[in-house]
């Protein structure tokens, strides 16, 4: 915990703010190419049969962009549930978290696909190794896994996230229907594990892959933050209270009007000869004229 601890205070700065708008985006390009020119995403799977024969390094990252499904009302309204479910994430975790929560989730895919690809190949013989490789994920038939590897299981991470996060909260089911969000985690759950165990053997390291920043998160207790709304709102409250007293006490120069916030390279100091409470910087902290009350 210190190590992540320690982690966080040098790159939790580099954290992607509204990292779910970021996703959406670019779920965006990939339905203009799947509109445009659909035969193109056959290029952006992730593939690890194309990066490693062919040097299509590119689908390590153009994956992200493959949309889960058709463009649709349905696929809109979704996208807006999972965007909701993310940004609320983020606020209660912290972005630096919540990014780590998202990143780990795809690299485990990445990692997924490529055992199921050592998988492929180790479980065939030696004769038969290079055409069962070629037949599996070189062609782009229905048995090729590849196209499985999306960010489906990753957006339903983020549900399960907050299922753990908000058991209580209730949302409207088909608008209609009032339902606590715990209760349709574990039905969900539930269909994962059906899926996993009746599914083939790439559907369970899809859904093994994908689901394991999940598992890592809460096993591990990182994840088991269980807040309400309330609770929430008096954090977000408490922080910007935070700021306006931190505000009050910054330094400024009275000749100029610089503070520490605007430019920090700069040093300030009280001067003992002003009759008053006058700070000035260090450019004008000799140079200024004394203030007299007389």
């Amino acid at each position: 915990m210190k190590f992540s601890s320690n982690f966080e205070k040098k790159f939790g700065k580099y954290a992607i703010k509204n990292l779910s708008m970021v996703l959406i985006i670019c779920y965006a390009c990939g339905y203009l190419i799947q509109i445009a020119a659909p035969g193109l995403l056959n290029y952006l799977y992730l593939n690890p049969y194309e990066i490693l024969f062919h040097g299509q390094v590119w689908r390590l990252v153009t994956w992200l962009i493959v949309p889960p499904s058709g463009f649709d009302l349905f696929t809109l309204l979704m996208l807006y549930f999972y965007y909701s479910l993310g940004t609320t994430l983020e606020r209660t975790w912290g972005t630096y978290r919540y990014n780590v929560y998202i990143f780990s989730g795809i690299l485990f895919t990445i990692l997924g696909a490529f055992l199921l690809f050592g998988y492929t190949a180790v479980v065939q013989s030696e004769a038969e190794r290079e055409l069962a490789l070629y037949l599996t994920w070189g062609m782009n038939t229905t048995l090729n896994p590849a196209p499985r590897f999306s960010t489906y299981y990753v957006n339903m991470s983020i549900f399960l996230a907050f299922a753990c996060t908000y058991p209580n909260m209730q949302v409207m089911m088909f608008f209609l229907i009032p339902v606590r969000i715990k209760i349709l985690g574990i039905i969900y759950g539930a269909l994962l594990v059906y899926q996993f165990l009746t599914g083939s053997i790439a559907t369970q390291f899809v859904i093994a892959a994908s689901l394991m920043n999940f598992i890592v998160f809460f096993i591990t207790g990182r994840g088991k933050v269980h807040l309400s709304p309330k609770q929430v709102k008096r954090r977000q409250e408490f922080k910007r209270e935070v700021k306006k007293t931190t505000k009050t006490t910054r330094h400024k120069c009275a000749i100029c009007g610089r503070t520490e916030e605007t430019n920090p390279e700069l040093e300030f100091r009280f001067c003992s000869k002003c009759e008053g409470n006058y700070e000035y910087c260090q450019d004008h902290i000799f140079t200024h004229t004394h203030v007299k009350r007389n």
